[in-house]
């Protein structure tokens, strides 16, 4: 068994992307309702709400952290393993 990893465990990073994801759903949610006044001709939102459109990009920021914490967190684990294997084979040599 090569990858000893679950398909379900956690890695380094998940929580940042799941959180991202759902501020960036959310700021698509306030952008839809800012921008829907001005395409049916109502009064438009108070300017707090373009504020929370904002929430998109803030979103997108924390889920790209949390890819490059996991990508770290790989290279990592590659860098251990890469090690393991230079220790191991030394000591099969002697």
């Amino acid at each position: 068994m090569r990858d000893k990893t679950q398909a379900n465990s956690a890695q380094p990073g998940d929580g940042l992307v799941r959180a991202g994801a759902l501020v960036f759903f959310v700021g698509a949610v306030a952008t839809l309702v800012t921008v829907a006044p001005l395409f049916l001709g109502t009064t438009p939102f108070p300017t707090y709400m373009f504020g929370l459109s904002m929430l998109m990009g803030v979103g997108f920021a924390v889920a790209a952290a949390g890819v490059l914490r996991s990508a770290a967190a790989g290279r990592r684990r590659a860098r251990a393993a890469r090690a393991a294997r230079a220790v191991s084979g030394q000591l099969s040599e002697q």
